[in-house]
């Protein structure tokens, strides 16, 4: 049985697709203090009203997330980029109004990294006093 995760934001964001084409493809995000879990849109009008969510999710977990960079503020939106353990990027975009996406994942991250460094360190103490 597992815990059940905190949420920190719910909400819209832009992520920019793979293919040849690199086109922006709004998601539901969730971030928890685990990482960043993103639901794809049908129905991908700017009506999110009528959208439906569905089941399955890409999962971005803090553990395997380095940074949060390239944050560029263009035409009312804020691009940053995700920086994966193994160099891979991910492109996000937000509206700039309000409390900003890319703050909230990289204070997450943050907290996230600290903590597991209080658990190694405390780990290394334990098996040493041993």
């Amino acid at each position: 049985m597992s815990l059940p995760v905190k949420v920190i934001r719910d909400g819209l964001l832009e992520k920019r697709s793979s293919g040849l084409l690199q086109l922006w493809k709004k998601k539901r995000c969730v971030l928890t203090e685990e990482g960043l879990r993103l639901h794809s849109c049908k129905g991908g009008g700017n009506n999110t009203q009528g959208s439906a969510w569905t089941s399955g999710a890409k999962e971005l977990l803090f553990e395997r997330m380095e940074t949060v960079e390239c944050v560029e503020y263009k035409r009312g939106m804020v691009y940053f980029t995700v920086v994966m353990a193994k160099g891979k990027e991910i492109d996000f975009r937000c509206a700039q109004e309000g409390t900003l996406w890319n703050a909230e994942i990289a204070l997450a991250l943050v907290r996230y990294k600290n903590q597991q460094a209080l658990l190694t360190g405390r780990n290394r103490y334990l098996y040493a006093a041993h």
